[in-house]
């Protein structure tokens, strides 16, 4: 098995500060367009459809494009991999902003491909520079950053297109792309000396025309279909619920947009709690009790909403708290049951090719159940069906990377 290399030139704290203005970058993007739909119908002259299809591009681009995110993982390298995310954030925010709808789906789709990289490279980042007692705690912070992002981007597009127009609002979200490349580059370049006084990650020799031992094809492996099924879970819970929570309550309880506002900002902000507490629990418990204990939080929410839709506030926060620690327990799990960071990498990519393309239906699955009922039991139901394959399956990775640890 090949040794994890850790780099000696850089205080840890500097690297997860680093960390932080790279994951900032990974979810924001994207989210600026809901607050100002209406401004874009109106301007762009589209319907509700094609403003959220801005939205629901860049997760199908997570799941279709992570082989081709692999690849240029592959050819670039690391360090030039996460610049590369960062700089084609900022080309595909600007492009979006500049002129009618084509050229908006098209920066989405530019969006989509950036972060794609970003998803399937900081795993391996995290591998490589952080010991393997603290992956979990690194991990929360990147979960944590990506959330915080979006908040902020939630928080602010509306006023800045109010004062400035929606063009204005969406090409602004570039300038925090700019501060993780500056920061980026900051770090790999004062990093270069420890990293060229450490031998490479290498396999043993083999005879040509075989296969290494220490290779493993991830796709052939039951942990990897176990992550990224349960991953599938995991994320169309999350997008299910996002795009359709406030419709849900104000159809079952007669919540206002500004109640409806509140559940959805919650049900975000709690996922912070869930990012850190994920991995101080991990500490006191084996990886398949930390995740069995987030799939039952996970699953509370939907039960909740069945039984008292009253209390959607609680259930609101312990759904959030639960989507935040379900994405860090997952890819603390891809990080720790991966051997070199090739695989980290291969890993990282088929989990999130899996997840991604499933929950980009979660949405329009949760909206054709409730057509054809006209009602929101069967909808709900379907999540608690994606949060019990998260619960059941995310415990089993557990169990089998524990084992293969052991």
């Amino acid at each position: 098995m090949t040794s994890r290399p850790q780099r000696t030139g850089a205080l840890p704290w500097v690297f997860v500060l680093v960390l932080v203005l790279v994951a900032l970058n990974l979810r924001a993007p994207f989210v600026a367009v809901a607050p100002i739909t209406d401004e874009l119908r109106s301007d762009l002259g589209v319907g509700g459809a094609a403003v959220g299809l801005l939205t629901s591009l860049p997760v199908l681009c997570f799941g279709l494009l992570a082989p081709v995110a692999l690849a240029v993982i592959r050819r670039a390298g690391i360090e030039r991999a996460v610049a590369l995310c960062l700089i084609v954030v900022v080309l595909g925010s600007v492009v979006r902003s500049l002129g009618g709808y084509p050229l908006a789906v098209l920066g989405t789709v530019v969006i989509g491909l950036a972060i794609t990289v970003g998803n399937v490279v900081v795993p391996v980042v995290i591998r490589r520079e952080t010991p393997a007692a603290r992956v979990g705690a690194v991990t929360g912070v990147y979960v944590a950053a990506m959330n915080v992002g979006s908040m902020v981007v939630t928080l602010g597009t509306a006023p800045i297109s109010q004062a400035a127009g929606w063009r204005v609002a969406l090409a602004v979200w570039a300038l925090p792309a700019l501060v993780g490349l500056a920061a980026w580059g900051w770090w790999s370049r004062g990093s270069r000396p420890a990293q060229a006084a450490r031998p490479a990650e290498s396999a043993p020799a083999v005879p040509e025309g075989t296969v290494s031992p220490d290779v493993r094809i991830v796709w052939r492996t039951p942990i990897a279909w176990l992550l990224g099924l349960a991953f599938a879970g995991q994320a169309s819970s999350y997008y299910a619920l996002t795009a359709w929570l406030p419709t849900l309550l104000a159809d079952e309880i007669g919540l206002g947009a500004t109640g409806a506002g509140t559940a959805s900002s919650v049900f975000q902000v709690s996922a912070i709690v869930g990012a850190f507490g994920v991995p101080l629990l991990a500490t006191r418990l084996p990886p398949a009790a930390t995740i069995a204990v987030v799939g039952l939080l996970w699953m509370v929410f939907p039960v909740q909403l069945l039984l008292d839709p009253e209390l959607y506030l609680l259930g609101s926060l312990v759904g959030g708290i639960a989507q935040g620690g379900g994405f860090a327990a997952i890819f603390t799990v891809v990080v720790q049951v991966s051997r070199t960071d090739r695989e980290s990498a291969q890993l990282s990519a088929f989990v999130q090719g899996v997840g991604y393309v499933v929950a980009a239906t979660g949405p329009a699955v949760l909206g054709l159940a409730h057509d054809v009922t006209d009602a929101w039991t069967v909808p709900v139901l379907v999540v608690l069906g994606t949060t019990a394959t998260f619960a059941v399956l995310g415990t089993l990775a557990g169990v089998v990377q524990r084992r293969s640890h052991a």
